[in-house]
């Protein structure tokens, strides 16, 4: 897999988005899910951030918990994250989302206005009866101050602007009316329709097929370039990753345990986590019927983390009385590469 050549697109000096030793728990009658453990990354304006990693890696808490919308019990117990407000501020005011309250005024008016989501099932995400054009038109009253008929021309044009046919139909449709990939075009229609600076994609082409797959990254590309829109793009999909990040963040058990430009990812990637995940998928230049390669083992159950490196039990690296004994601080190893690992500090 060879990451798609990508515009050189301009970083600004501050950061979007940055996220800080961000730990997320969900408190249970069992015990204590650590579901993010630590982790750390940034976003600039106008690039696109992958997340990737296996299911239960702690990807999709770690954006839910920018937004404050973790399902309960989830909380966010410490951590910082520092989203730079840009519109109508000229002087780019910086909050600690972590430190507001989920439901106060504050974050309500972020949330769907200045940073969006795309869900990853469309279906479950509109409601079954309201018209997908009313609950556009309402996201959009909500964050803007317009009439209801200047929303509704607002989100007939956001549908025809992510190639949804006929929007002055479809405006008034249902979800359960509209086809997989109409959904998800019109889900990112509804987190378009505010202009927000900050998109996060929560696997957004998990259930279409390929043609329209191709189709919405496309579209995002196109739509990031004309509104400047910075994308955290959410996935365990290295294809995805190849065609849209600028920058890669792997993530394991909660943890960062690699971050580094997409070109050293998957030329030069550091972690044995990461290569493992390259190693897995099919290449082009492959063995027609060869065996796939897998990664032994697989996620940790929660409540029976491993002591040391979480991935200590899966690394054919594995170094004992080490990995399994110490945590692995994330080190710079290379201009603007991170790794967690003991085999690059000496040990």
């Amino acid at each position: 897999m060879q990451p798609t050549p990508m515009v050189n697109k301009q970083r600004s000096d501050e950061p979007l988005l940055s996220v800080k030793n961000l730990h997320t728990h969900f408190p249970l009658d069992e015990g204590t899910v650590v579901a993010v453990d630590g982790a750390s990354f940034e976003l600039y304006a106008g690039q696109t951030l992958g997340i990737v990693g296996e299911s239960g890696c702690g990807k999709s808490v770690a954006a839910r918990s920018i937004l404050g919308i973790l399902d309960k019990p989830g909380i966010v117990v410490d951590g910082e994250i520092h989203f730079r407000r840009t519109q109508d501020n000229e002087a780019g005011e910086s909050i600690d989302l972590a430190g507001q309250d989920p439901n106060g005024e504050v974050v309500r008016s972020i949330r769907g206005g200045e940073i969006s989501y795309i869900f990853q099932e469309p279906m479950t995400s509109f409601s079954p009866v309201h018209t997908v054009g009313n609950q556009i038109i309402e996201a959009i009253r909500l964050h803007r101050d317009v009439s209801k008929s200047e929303a509704r021309t607002i989100a007939v044009e956001m549908l025809g602007l992510v190639g949804i046919p006929s929007p002055e139909t479809r405006v008034d449709e249902y979800a359960f009316q509209l086809s997989g990939g109409l959904r998800q075009r019109a889900m990112i229609a509804m987190s378009l329709s505010c202009n927000p600076t900050l998109l996060i994609a929560d696997e957004p082409t998990t259930a279409l097929d390929v043609t329209t797959q191709a189709q919405i990254l496309d579209l995002l590309r196109r739509l990031q370039d004309e509104y400047n829109m910075a994308i955290m793009m959410i996935t365990h999909d290295l294809g995805v990753i190849a065609e849209m990040a600028d920058h890669v963040v792997v993530m394991y058990l909660g943890q960062v345990v690699e971050s580094a430009p997409v070109d050293d990812i998957f030329h030069n990637p550091k972690h044995p986590y990461t290569k493992a995940l390259l190693e897995s998928i099919p290449r082009m230049d492959g063995v027609r019927q060869e065996k796939l390669a897998s990664i032994t083992g697989s996620v940790p159950h929660p409540y029976d983390r491993p002591t040391g490196c979480p991935y200590n039990p899966r690394c054919e690296a594995f170094i004992e009385g080490v990995c399994n004994t110490k945590m692995p601080e994330l080190s710079l190893v290379g201009e603007n590469h991170q790794v967690s690992c003991f085999l690059y500090k000496g040990a």
